[in-house]
């Protein structure tokens, strides 16, 4: 374990990867690091509790459990960044480049453009490498998504049309929590630019508009993203739906690092890290883990709501992959690897190949349709579970056909985000280059 730490603190003095000049001594340090995760590879407990911040280490269960060779899993990878960005276009692809150096994500079955596309997309871009596609996707969401005055000013309309008209003026909070977090990863992978490009200013602006909406004047009932006192993301930024929130909105592991990154605020970061924590473990329901996609600040499932929200439905889904990837890089709660098992148990409970998509808390099912969305965000938890029976879902995403059709839209942005994550290859890009200790456990 001494050993470990060493490599640990000399690896995190490198941080990022146009940073790192990797000697003999850190290459034998991480051998010796990887040789004490064999455990955990074979479903055991984790030899220690430090996540990849610290660490540096990001598992690739495609490897570790299934024992597939790189190269093939890197060609998986590419398969599905090829099909879903650069496929038929009828049926296979949800990136659209247009006139002006832009693109758009579109939602097929919606026919629109929603920020929680574009910001996965951005995200899936600078996990990749994909500079031109990442700058495409933002150079659209800041052309026709983001306001630039009234109430609104610095938020992003939720969705538009494919030609840039706006069709709602709400913001959903989870598409500048994205915006953010794949604007600083930019900012550490390609350093910043001008303008719109400044990518860091960019997010830290986004930042301060979650925060203080309120304080500027004429913002009307156009309201803070995230509720002061409970220090949690609210639904949408707006007097009319401000008192609850989504649980697959909460991203701890995200905060974390803003409490790092940001210019002001970092306190509160700190804080809103360890809220979104207590209302994961809140809201999910203890015997089978499902969680509600609606629910109030005290995590009870919100009633109050039109189309079953304080159910386990297509919201919740990505509340394993949040809960999972917090564990994997910060390891702070071992609640989230209670709560890995304890969801992974339930679902192989009902079948692998033939669980629904939609559910009661308690496990009652509500839908006859197995989705492919579902598939990728259970092999996630994967990351987090210290259960044998996590090889059977890592597996299940990789015996998983690329998403086509008129469903490709959520159900491909999550599966190219499950086999990044999965394979190893989701990872935090530091833009300041320092290790810090914000946040305390």
């Amino acid at each position: 374990m001494t050993l470990l730490r060493t490599a640990r603190t000399y690896h995190r003095t490198f941080p990022g990867p146009s940073r790192l000049r990797p000697g003999p001594l850190f290459l034998l340090l991480v051998a010796a690091a990887a040789l004490g995760c064999t455990d955990s590879a074979a479903g055991q407990e984790p030899a220690g509790e430090a996540g990849a911040y610290d660490t540096g280490i990001y598992h690739n269960l495609f490897s570790e459990l299934l024992h597939k060779d790189g190269k093939e899993i890197e060609a998986r990878i590419d398969a599905a960044w090829f099909q879903l960005f650069f496929g038929d276009s009828s049926s296979q692809r949800v990136f659209y480049p247009v006139s002006g150096e832009m693109a758009y994500i579109e939602d097929i079955a919606n026919e629109d453009v929603r920020t929680e596309g574009m910001s996965y997309g951005m995200m899936i871009a600078v996990q990749r490498d994909k500079k031109n596609e990442f700058d495409r996707l933002w150079k659209w969401a800041k052309t026709f998504m983001q306001f630039n005055e009234g109430p609104h000013r610095g938020y992003f309309a939720w969705h538009c049309r494919t030609d840039g008209e706006k069709l709602d003026s709400t913001a959903a909070s989870d598409g500048e929590e994205w915006f953010v977090m794949a604007l600083f990863f930019a900012a550490a992978r390609w350093g910043n630019g001008n303008g719109m490009f400044d990518y860091a200013a960019e997010a830290r602006e986004i930042l301060n508009t979650m925060l203080h909406k309120e304080s500027e004047p004429g913002h009307g009932t156009v309201t803070n993203m995230f509720n002061s006192r409970e220090h949690l993301v609210a639904f949408v930024p707006s007097s009319r739906a401000n008192f609850f929130t989504d649980p697959s909105y909460q991203l701890p592991h995200y905060y974390e690092l803003w409490a790092r990154w940001a210019a002001q605020d970092n306190g509160f970061w700190c804080e809103a890290a360890a809220a979104s924590r207590r209302l994961l473990q809140a809201s999910a329901n203890p015997e089978t883990g499902l969680a509600p996609d609606y629910a109030a600040f005290d995590g009870t499932p919100l009633k109050s709501r039109p189309g079953g929200h304080d159910d386990f439905r297509f919201d919740a889904w990505r509340v394993a992959m949040n809960t999972a990837v917090d564990w994997a890089w910060f390891a702070k709660d071992r609640w989230e690897v209670e709560e890995s098992n304890r969801l992974l148990r339930f679902f192989h409970s009902r079948g692998m190949s033939s669980y629904v998509n939609q559910f009661t808390l308690e496990g009652k099912p509500l839908s006859a349709d197995h989705s492919r969305g579902l598939v990728a965000m259970n092999a996630v938890a994967a990351l987090a579970a210290t259960d044998t029976l996590r090889a059977e879902f890592v597996r299940a995403l990789w015996d998983t056909d690329i998403p086509a059709g008129r469903y490709r839209y959520y159900d491909g942005l999550l599966y190219l985000l499950a086999m990044l994550h999965v394979s190893g290859n989701f990872k935090l890009y530091d833009p300041t280059g320092r290790h810090v200790q914000a946040c305390p456990h």
